[in-house]
Order: structure tokens, then sequence, then C-alpha cells
């Protein structure tokens, strides 16, 4: 029986970019960053395995995935093309403070598509990543 998700696939368009966008920008930790194996045609150095979370979550890792890892040329061309026209939405995160979380994290540049809002769910902002990927960052309501 499942009994949890433990990983979650973002796809980025440059995992250096990414790695130093979601620890320095969002203040998550590097749980993971490894080459593993031959790359999928059997040759070369093999695919980088880079995951991240919330410090206070370790039990969920975020791959920060090269569009490239398990897919043709193709499709990892088409990826790539969707993620930086910013049409992947990549999840929702939550805060207690949205307001006070909002401002430390547009102090630390990061771009926000929407100020906080209030929803019926709670109050929510939206965000995008260094690679185009948004995000809701949202204060449930209690």
């Amino acid at each position: 029986m499942i009994r949890k998700l433990s990983h979650a696939c973002v796809y980025v368009l440059d995992q250096d970019r990414a790695k130093e966008f979601y620890t320095e920008k969002l203040g998550f930790e590097v749980r993971h960053d490894v080459r593993m194996g031959t790359d999928f045609e059997g040759a070369g150095e093999g695919f980088r395995w880079l995951t991240v979370s919330p410090p206070d979550q370790p039990d969920i890792e975020i791959i920060l995935a090269d569009p490239g890892m398990g897919h043709d040329a193709e499709s990892a061309e088409q990826i790539r093309a969707l993620v930086a026209k910013g049409a992947m939405g990549s999840g929702a995160m939550t805060t207690d403070d949205i307001h006070k979380t909002f401002d430390e994290l547009s102090g630390r540049g990061v771009v926000f598509t929407q100020e906080p809002v209030t929803r019926p769910y709670g109050v929510e902002a939206l965000f995008r990543d260094d690679s185009g990927n948004w995000f809701s960052l949202t204060q449930p309501n209690t």
C-alpha cells in the first residue's frame, strides 16, 4: 500500500541556477546532488539527481530535473519550451504569514505575478522560479 508521496518533479532550464534559486531565494535545503550512472543512450556521465526540500519538511524532496532526464531530445525540447513560456504550474506552498513571507521573498528577488489576494481557501500569492515554473504561495484559512 502507498504510504505517502516522497518526491515531486519540477523541470528546470539550468540545474545550477535552480539550485541557487531554491536554496538562496526560497531557503530550501539540498538533499541530494549527485551524478547517476550513464546517460540514457549508454554513454556520457549520466544525469544529475538534484533534490531540495523546505527545511521543516525533509520527507518531501523536489527533484530539480533537467528536461532531458528520461526523455528523448524532441520531448525534452518541448518541455523546455513549456517551462520557459511559463506554462508549467508546479504546485502550492503554504506559509503561516503570507505578507511577511511575500516581503521576505520579494526582498530576495523572487518575482511575484500576483500579490497576496484573499480567496475562499485563504490568502494566495503567485510567483515564478528562475526557469518560469509558477507556484501558489498560500496562507490557508484555519
